[in-house]
């Protein structure tokens, strides 16, 4: 374990140290236009388990690779019509495709959790691809939290759970969506596997079908599919049109609310600011009810991130 976390800039120093830490097997932190990502090189076994180490992650629950360009995901899976079509509407972009693993990725197997797939990326985030283009290869890079806990949309967030556990993070300022990627997966019918920063109304357009649904109980097959997740300290209320004795309330639209994710109903705002009004509430140690949220949209995956967050934590 590193004695301390080094906060880096993110300039081209920042990126050149982040990278020569990746290679040398660490772990460090940095933003893409969804939450922060705890990255290491995704073809180092030792650096790949440190990264469950740091987070306390189940070794079941497998990671997403991130890369600089289609061209690069194509060198780790096997690409199909679906993916190219998906790819050119929405990458660089908040969208993750589960893909066949090409028998000649050389990724650490820790990375797919064994599975046939592989769950591929291309960020947005101008930091993100800065540093993916220093570096050369595939990063692994799950939310930068501990496992379960509420994702990080700030260098801060990072910090609060994962200091002294990781090299390095590299600040760069609150996350623009706020909530994960969209999960499609490709490796059959098309499915949506987790709802995310990309509407599945998009994606379905795109594709001229509907897609699939993962449902609760089907395998494990991408990240941020278990029951339990997100989740802050605190018990968690959904669909609450009142406040309770004791409770704070995470408001969305015209309501009187401690917190409130958009007070004019805009699903992009109230995605944006989730996981950080969550950490805010948190840390006042009370039970947090939330306002209803539209399940369209944006709000499918603020919704499911709700949902995780409230499960019994045993789950």
């Amino acid at each position: 374990m590193p004695n301390a976390t080094e906060i880096l800039q993110a300039d081209l120093a920042g990126f050149a140290t982040a990278s020569a830490i990746w290679s040398a097997g660490g772990l460090v932190a940095f933003p893409t236009e969804t939450v922060y990502g705890l990255g290491a090189d995704a073809q180092n076994d030792r650096a790949v388990a440190r990264i469950f180490e740091a987070k306390g992650r189940p070794r079941f629950n497998p990671l997403i690779v991130h890369v600089e360009s289609d061209d690069a995901a194509r060198r780790y899976v096997t690409w199909s019509d679906a993916a190219e079509i998906l790819a050119s509407a929405f990458w660089p972009g908040p969208l993750t495709l589960v893909l066949p693993l090409r028998a000649d990725a050389g990724l650490s197997p820790l990375v797919t959790a064994e599975l046939p797939t592989l769950a591929i990326r291309v960020p947005e985030h101008p930091v993100a691809r800065g540093l993916l283009s220093t570096f050369g290869g595939p990063v692994a890079a799950p939310s930068a939290n501990p496992s379960g806990r509420i994702s990080p949309t700030t260098a801060a967030h990072v910090l609060a759970g994962l200091s002294a556990r990781i090299e390095a993070v590299i600040e760069g300022g609150a996350c623009a969506v706020g909530v994960e990627s969209t999960i499609v997966g490709l490796a059959g019918e098309p499915c949506l596997l987790r709802p995310g920063g990309v509407p599945v109304e998009a994606i379905e357009a795109a594709l001229g079908m509907p897609l699939a649904r993962h449902v609760a109980g089907d395998p494990l097959v991408a990240p941020g599919q278990l029951q339990s997740h997100y989740a802050p300290g605190a018990p968690v209320r959904l669909n609450a049109q009142d406040r309770r004795a004791g409770e704070l309330l995470l408001g969305f639209g015209a309501v009187d609310a401690d917190m409130n994710l958009s007070p004019s109903g805009d699903l992009i705002e109230a995605a944006a600011n989730l996981f950080g009004h969550l950490h805010a509430l948190d840390a006042r140690d009370a039970p947090i009810a939330v306002s209803p949220i539209p399940e369209v949209g944006l709000g499918r995956a603020i919704n499911d991130r709700l949902r995780r967050a409230a499960a019994p934590r045993g789950a």
